[in-house]
């Protein structure tokens, strides 16, 4: 199987792992999704980071990536809190977020060193 199939498939693992575990825990199903979560994104994470993204899409994922960390994702809780019955939406949102930020940040870390170095090595 080439490379970019195990990256595909490793990226869909991790939205649906990221979906699934922050509908969890914003539910209030389980109180936090346990380090074993975190740690499957992270490593589907570098796998991503490895294998998915070309050369040509590195800037426009990091800027997305950016995007994504930066943002106060937080904000959705904030957001829904006053309204009855919406606050749990706004649970949910928030703790898909940051599931999904446990797997792109090892990504954006990789293709990020990677850029430094082509541009360090340019001559």
């Amino acid at each position: 199987m080439k490379a970019e199939k195990v990256g595909e498939y490793a990226f869909l693992a991790c939205v649906v792992i990221a979906i699934l575990a922050g509908i969890a825990v914003g539910a209030g199903a389980v109180g936090t999704s346990g380090p074993w979560v975190g740690l499957i994104l992270v490593v589907l994470g570098v796998i991503v980071g490895l294998t998915t993204v070309t050369e040509k899409e590195v800037t426009p994922f990091l800027i997305a990536v950016i995007a994504l960390l930066a943002a106060n994702i937080s904000i959705f809780t904030a957001a829904f809190a006053g309204l009855a019955g919406l606050d749990v939406l706004g649970r949910i949102i928030d703790a898909i977020l940051r599931h999904i930020a446990f797997f792109v940040a090892p990504a954006a870390i990789i293709l990020a060193v990677k850029a430094i170095y082509a541009l360090a090595s340019k001559k």
